[in-house]
């Protein structure tokens, strides 16, 4: 059995060549592929890509491409990594997969007491977690106390730019404070030399000043001011006339009319209504790109927020996992019409004394990020355009997907509808925007009810 860690298990086969092929081809006479057989010596390679990537021509390295397992790191580590928007991931879902014996991490604690203490602690919330899984309680529910510690598996893909990026945050940027994720950005970035000297050649001096977080510590809060303000979701902002727009942008793709004309047919409402109608009915939406919208999603599980994440065309605003508040969690209704809401609440205050006493201990944040629930909550910030969300709320306000993320997202439905009615009057699950279930024989069946449900 390999060791936990991150391991590249597939690179490009022509490795660095085309990396250097693509950099030699915009000065060079010859077509692509004399190009490429001319980019045969793997020093000269080296050199020239090196050269290219210090001269901010970093795109060229976005032809050679990686394929990494991670091998019983922690979630932590998992939620770190789905951040990056450039890459694929597919992680083992905690909706199906019973993660009774996943496994944990246990940090470096110097204090003796303080790692039995922890010990302790982790498998009392493992056991309660194979409690309610017996009693009954979803596999989506009773995940919500498994510690931030347990073991994940999951594949990633990127390519070569994406891979300087994450190893940037790695070793010198957020993940520097966590020294798992610290550790594994060491290991990756001593395999991806092996592979690609050129691209990675001085990438510690060239990094070494790199920070990806700002300092806003002057900032004033006021979360204790406003916390009983906070709305489940809030739409922060949004393109103005966002209505107009998508039918302005449609119009001049399609058509060699003028802006004054597409302006003056698309000033009958009906028409700018029945352009964006055939817009949204295509399979290639791109006018909708044009409308954008940032959203904050308040109070949401830490669990819930890795279905979030996983929409890859968005902007995503996650706080520092160690800098979340313990004291707030989700509580399904599964568990609070069960005989085990005693034990579900009492385990997240004890999770909680916990990261307190190793806070006042001096136990760094990097290590003490452990004891968070998969419960807990987090405020994020999504900034999605018009195209995108259609896809979101085909796939998170269906009868399938999972309560919670099911439940924002009908509630950021009914926001945007007050924005825009004409632009959102048709989004919502498949089984309404297609008029057809793409879940096969897994189709809750229901899609009388979700059409009464979703339409204006």
């Amino acid at each position: 059995m390999a060791e936990p860690g991150v391991y590249i298990i597939g690179f490009s086969d022509c490795g660095e060549r085309v990396c250097a092929a693509s950099g030699r081809i915009s000065t060079q006479k010859g077509t692509a592929l004399e190009i490429f057989e001319r980019s045969a010596d793997p020093e000269k390679n080296a050199n020239l890509i090196s050269k290219v990537i210090r001269s901010g021509h970093t795109s060229t390295i976005e032809h050679m491409f990686f394929n990494l397992a991670f091998e019983n790191v922690s979630v932590v580590v998992e939620q770190f990594m789905i951040e990056f928007r450039l890459a694929s991931f597919t992680v083992k879902s905690r909706r199906y997969v019973d993660f009774s014996d996943s496994g944990y991490l246990v940090p470096d604690f110097e204090n003796e007491e303080l790692r039995k203490e922890y010990l302790v602690r982790m498998d009392s919330l493992f056991a309660l977690y194979s409690e309610l899984c017996e009693g009954g309680i979803p596999k989506e529910d009773a995940r919500f106390v498994l510690p931030y510690c347990f073991f994940s598996n999951f594949f990633c893909s990127l390519g070569g730019r994406e891979m300087v990026n994450v190893l940037r945050a790695m070793l010198y940027g957020r993940g520097k404070a966590i020294p798992e994720i610290h550790a594994l950005g060491v290991s990756l970035l001593a395999q991806c030399k092996e592979r690609a000297p050129g691209v990675f050649f001085n990438f510690e001096e060239d990094n070494c000043t790199y920070r990806d977080l700002p300092d806003l510590s002057f900032a004033v809060s006021t979360e204790e001011a406003d916390a009983q303000l906070k709305k489940e979701v809030e739409v922060l902002g949004f393109t103005p006339d966002c209505e107009r727009l998508v039918a302005e942008t449609a119009l001049a793709e399609s058509t060699l009319f003028s802006t004054a004309a597409i302006e003056k047919a698309i000033a009958d409402k009906d028409v700018a209504e029945k352009v964006i109608d055939e817009v949204y009915a295509c399979s290639r939406p791109r006018a909708l790109e044009c409308a954008v919208f940032t959203v904050r999603f308040n109070d949401i599980s830490l669990s819930t927020l890795t279905h979030l994440a996983r929409h890859r065309m968005q902007g995503l605003s996650v706080p520092q996992l160690y800098d979340c508040n313990r004291t707030n969690y989700i509580i399904p209704a599964s568990v609070r019409e069960s005989g085990f809401l005693e034990k579900y609440v009492d385990a997240f205050e004890k999770t909680a004394a916990l990261y307190k006493k190793l806070e006042e201990s001096g136990v760094p944040k990097g290590q003490s990020v452990y004891c968070l629930l998969s419960g807990n909550t987090i405020d994020v910030v999504s900034t999605m355009n018009a195209r995108e969300l259609k896809l979101f709320f085909e796939l998170r306000t269906c009868a399938r997907a999972q309560w919670e993320i099911r439940e924002k997202a009908t509630a950021l439905l009914s926001e945007l509808r007050q924005i825009s009615q004409v632009l959102f009057k048709n989004y919502g699950p498949s089984c309404f925007s297609k008029g057809r279930c793409p879940e096969g024989r897994l189709s809750c069946g229901k899609a009388a009810e979700m059409k009464e449900k979703f339409s204006l």
